[in-house]
């Protein structure tokens, strides 16, 4: 894996708070820790995404229920645009 360095900027009072959560989730490292987070982060956003087309789906449907085929199927759907 090929990896570049980027250059974050941290406010001094948000240090200690990073590098608690560096030594706790990241072992001490930084980019072990950013790794996981963004990891994390992304998730979160797929999940934000799928509500968002739960509420839109619900709305413009008039509350129907789906079948799990048919959820998996809206999923790919937005997962493909």
């Amino acid at each position: 894996m090929a990896a570049k360095t980027v250059g974050i900027a941290v406010a001094d009072d948000l240090r200690p708070a990073l590098d608690e959560v560096v030594e706790h989730y990241g072992h001490g490292n930084r980019s072990e820790f950013l790794r996981l987070a963004v990891r994390d982060y992304q998730g979160r956003l797929r999940l934000e995404r799928l509500h968002a087309l739960r509420k839109e789906a619900r709305a413009e449907r008039g509350g129907r229920v789906y079948t799990s085929d048919e959820v998996l199927d809206l999923i790919r759907e937005t997962a493909a645009s």
